[in-house]
């Protein structure tokens, strides 16, 4: 099963947890009392590079007339809808700059550049996916509610097909975000009546309906003789922003060492306990100031998770402090390459597409399923030493989490060894 106890799976008394509560309370008053001008500035620079690559892209599609202007046209405009999802939409729709009391970059007036309608994405992101993060039954981001990515989903028949709608996802992933808040099924069913619905298809039906028009009618009629050129560039760019966005969505939230959690794990959950979930249940992903520019600096989920609304140019700042602090009380920091966390995730998708009987590991300790229990009886004795603060005892009792995890893994890698 998912965890349920958090304290006793991190190995953390209810005095450290607290206390680690405290400490990344302080940063995040740090970093608000800091914000100011370097950080209005870089948003207004990242808003003209895009405008600048978005013109640019939209003027070489103007006339293009061979292969290599489609080329470089497409790329243009790929990279500039790829910056203001990433950097831009997701990042102002969280909040991180309504400090600056600008209504152009304000969370209640951004709308973005995709067919889903931003206050559905606020809904079912911003509040659903991160007040719940990865806890199981309440987080619909969670396989988004048509693969499974945790054994605590029991399998179904349905499951065969997950690394197929895997692929269909990745390649209109804008299309999964813009249906996942509207919840059809319950509507077609009759679980959700037609009255409480409509409001919410027809703002998902005008937004659609200008995207489509706007990629698909008036810049291809602007090109003349070149519109289904310059049609077929937007469906390619907005075909490259979806798997862009898709693996970087999916490196943050799915490979090994992204916890999942129980719905009794929130009873009585206290912010340091929010906090813990936030850091046990999001991944990294190692990039350059490049990648981290393109990926709206979601690598760094686990800093985005901590601080939602804080200015995502201060992520790779706080991730210093936030590692030294995973350091100290002996918590994983989930990293590694783009490639290694996508791999990771997309074993966990192909992996959990066939009933449990084929799969090794139990559904307590296997590397997308774990919990408290993963550890045995020690977990307790070990949150036992801890809530007296008595410290490690011997060889039986672990300094805490990542200590914890890497003694777990030593028997099976020593007998993978052996054979």
């Amino acid at each position: 099963m998912a965890i349920t106890d958090i304290n006793t799976y991190a190995h953390l008394s209810d005095a450290d947890v607290a206390e680690l509560g405290a400490k990344l309370d302080d940063m995040r008053r740090r970093i608000e009392s800091d914000r100011g001008e370097r950080d209005a500035r870089y948003l207004r620079r990242t808003i003209a590079a895009q405008r600048i690559v978005e013109a640019a892209g939209r003027l070489v599609l103007w006339n293009n007339k061979s292969r290599t202007e489609w080329i470089v046209g497409t790329a243009l405009l790929s990279a500039a809808k790829i910056i203001e999802n990433m950097e831009l939409g997701h990042n102002v729709m969280h909040g991180q700059w309504d400090w600056m009391n600008d209504p152009e970059v304000h969370s209640t007036s951004w709308e973005w550049d995709m067919v889903c309608a931003s206050p559905h994405w606020k809904h079912s992101h911003n509040y659903i996916h991160h007040k719940y993060t990865n806890v199981y039954g309440m987080d619909e981001d969670l396989g988004y509610e048509v693969m499974r990515v945790t054994r605590d989903e029991p399998w179904q028949p349905k499951h065969l097909g997950g690394p197929f709608i895997n692929i269909f996802l990745a390649a209109t992933f804008e299309w999964g975000i813009a249906l996942h808040d509207l919840h059809l099924s319950d509507v077609v069913t009759g679980k959700r009546p037609w009255v409480e619905a409509k409001p919410q298809l027809t703002q998902f039906a005008a937004k659609v309906g200008r995207q489509l028009a706007k990629d698909y009618v008036l810049f291809p009629a602007l090109s003349g003789r070149r519109a289904r050129r310059t049609a077929s560039a937007n469906l390619t760019a907005n075909l490259v922003r979806n798997l862009w966005a898709y693996v970087v969505i999916f490196c943050g939230h799915f490979p090994d060492g992204a916890e999942k959690f129980t719905v009794e794990s929130l009873e009585g959950e206290t912010q340091g306990q929010w906090y813990l979930r936030q850091m046990l249940g999001t991944a990294n992903f190692r990039a350059g100031r490049v990648m981290a520019f393109m990926s709206g600096n979601l690598c760094y989920q686990i800093e985005h998770h901590l601080f939602p609304d804080l200015p995502s140019n201060r992520y790779a700042e706080m991730g210093v402090e936030i590692r030294e602090l995973c350091d100290t009380y002996d918590l994983p920091y989930t990293t590694g390459s783009l490639v290694r966390q996508y791999w990771q995730s997309l074993r966990t998708i192909w992996k959990l597409s066939v009933p449990d009987r084929f799969l090794t590991a139990t559904s307590d300790d296997a590397p997308e399923t774990a919990s408290e229990r993963r550890f045995g009886a020690r977990a307790g004795v070990a949150r036992r030493v801890a809530e007296l603060g008595s410290g490690e005892v011997g060889t039986t009792v672990r300094r805490g989490l990542k200590t914890a995890i890497a003694e777990a893994r030593r028997p099976r890698r020593m007998v993978a060894a052996t054979q």
